[in-house]
């Protein structure tokens, strides 16, 4: 059984709050026999993994969970299940990353979420509209003709049924007629009380920009984008003396990054994401990371 000693700094010089907790992780750490063995690949489940990983043993983890946008992987989560699968997988990094360590969790507002509440109005194009009939148009043949079914009405006003259904009650305009409408659901303060419960504290937050919605998503016209042109980084900290190592920082780190404006896609590694989707990672990052999850499973290695 691997053992267990006391960290390099002092507890004591932690905030009173937390030394009984840090003291009860050092000491108790975990009770099985043996850990998942640093430099190895794993595949998994998250919720099963992490508790295999020694305690205190990570520098930093870099997890990007679903997104609640109806991927294949994770339709059969409802919006519960969902927000308690974030909530258990950041929980359980708290015992494995090292004080002064970091969890870094990669993800996006959810811009489809469903909402019966919302209103459900139809979007109105001011010009290039495929039918000219308006809902004025609708209502004075429907005055006119007070029998008339919606099939007759599209057939007097040269339209489809589906035109005079729309400007008469409004459509979803981002769901479908038949769908709930849908807004943005900001995640952030989800995730922020899932970290803070967990005992790691706000660090930073960062965003990357990705391909424009509209280059990369099938739904165009009049429903909103479901994918976004940028994601969030948020930075949580596992309270403890940070440790780093400025041979280990590039020039990029220390001139903020200036250099990197006119760098390319070409001038930094690639790695090959779900369904052969390049991903491009920075040479250099001021605390590498030691373990990546990606979605709910645990896949690099350990390194610590």
């Amino acid at each position: 059984m691997t053992e267990h000693v006391l960290p390099a700094f002092k507890i004591d010089r932690l905030p009173k709050g937390l030394q009984n907790t840090f003291n009860a992780l050092y000491s108790n750490g975990n009770a099985q026999g043996t850990y998942l063995r640093p430099n190895e690949i794993y595949q998994g489940d998250a919720r099963e993994l992490l508790p295999t990983i020694e305690p205190n043993s990570i520098a930093v983890s870099v997890w990007s969970p679903p997104y609640f946008v109806g991927k294949e992987y994770e339709a059969y989560l409802t919006f519960e299940d969902w927000q308690e699968l974030l909530r258990t997988v950041v929980k359980l990094h708290f015992p494995i990353i090292k004080p002064g360590g970091f969890l870094v969790i990669n993800i996006a507002d959810i811009l489809v979420f469903r909402d019966r509440d919302m209103p459900r109005v139809q979007a109105d194009a001011v010009n290039k509209k495929r039918s000219p009939v308006t809902r004025e148009d609708v209502l004075t043949a429907m005055k006119k003709y007070p029998t008339y079914s919606r099939y007759q009405l599209a057939k007097l006003l040269n339209c489809s049924e589906q035109t005079i259904d729309r400007r008469l009650h409004g459509n979803n305009i981002r769901g479908g007629k038949h769908e709930s409408q849908t807004r943005v659901k900001i995640v952030g303060g989800m995730v922020e009380d899932w970290a803070l419960q967990a005992g790691f504290y706000p660090y930073d937050r960062r965003v990357w920009v990705k391909d424009a919605a509209w280059e990369n998503s099938r739904w165009a016209s009049l429903s909103y984008r479901s994918v976004d042109e940028f994601e969030y980084l948020y930075f949580f900290w596992k309270p403890g003396i940070t440790k780093y190592d400025r041979d280990r920082l590039s020039i990029y780190t220390f001139s903020g990054n200036l250099e990197l404006q006119n760098t390319t896609e070409t001038d930094f590694p690639q790695t090959s994401g779900r369904n052969g989707v390049r991903a491009g990672y920075g040479n250099s990052l001021p605390f590498a990371p030691t373990m990546i999850t990606k979605r709910n499973s645990l896949w690099n290695c350990l390194n610590a």
